[in-house]
């Protein structure tokens, strides 16, 4: 536990895909709603960014590597992960929560209506959702699956890469929280997080095969 307390990346971490976001959300001039609804944007926050932090978490980032050591990355990975996608798969119930307290439309009619708005924003934030839940499973599972560790590595990659594309296109579109100043912190982790996979990956296939373990 000390490792991760002392380690320089883990706080700028914390600092880049906690502090940050929320700070950047606190300063924006959102119209005032009531605690629950502003408890889970909190929430929203907080488990959207870190998903982009685990591009960043992997082993495709030196820098955490060589801080962390790779064992400790893996944990951090897999930890923020399964955290983030359990808070981020309920996501699309954070909208009509609030309106068992309300009057007006019912939660259930609420849901119904958003989910049959096929807006771009929409159908990408359905996508990401299924996206997310395939990479839930196959990561949970991972052992069973009938392929490789590399090649299990390299699909869990790629199916990130789609996800996070489309969950950052439908939080810039959709997001209430995402003014400008978020938009453009979504969109420059996410560009850097992905570049980091890809520059991994075509130096991965220079360096010829190895043995997977």
């Amino acid at each position: 536990m000390d490792a991760y307390r002392k380690s320089a990346f883990v706080r700028t971490s914390v600092l880049v895909f906690a502090g940050l976001p929320l700070l950047l959300y606190g300063l924006g001039d959102f119209p005032e709603r009531s605690f629950l609804k502003e408890s889970l944007s909190v929430v929203t926050i907080l488990g959207f960014f870190p998903m982009i932090g685990l591009f960043f978490w992997s082993r495709a980032n030196a820098v955490a590597v060589s801080g962390l050591k790779m064992h400790r990355t893996i944990t951090v990975h897999k930890a923020a992960g399964y955290t983030c996608a359990a808070i981020m798969l309920l996501h699309p119930l954070f909208p009509v929560v609030p309106r068992f307290f309300e009057s007006g439309v019912a939660s259930g009619d609420a849901l119904v209506t958003i989910l049959a708005t096929f807006k771009p924003g929409v159908v990408l934030g359905i996508l990401a959702w299924c996206l997310l839940l395939v990479l839930g499973i196959t990561a949970f599972t991972r052992h069973r699956l009938p392929m490789t560790y590399r090649t299990w590595r390299r699909c869990h990659g790629i199916l990130a890469v789609v996800f996070i594309t489309a969950a950052a296109w439908h939080a810039v579109d959709l997001g209430r929280h995402s003014n400008l100043s978020m938009s453009g912190l979504i969109i420059l982790l996410a560009t850097v997080g992905v570049g980091l996979f890809v520059g991994h990956t075509i130096s991965s296939k220079s360096k010829g095969p190895r043995i997977d373990r």
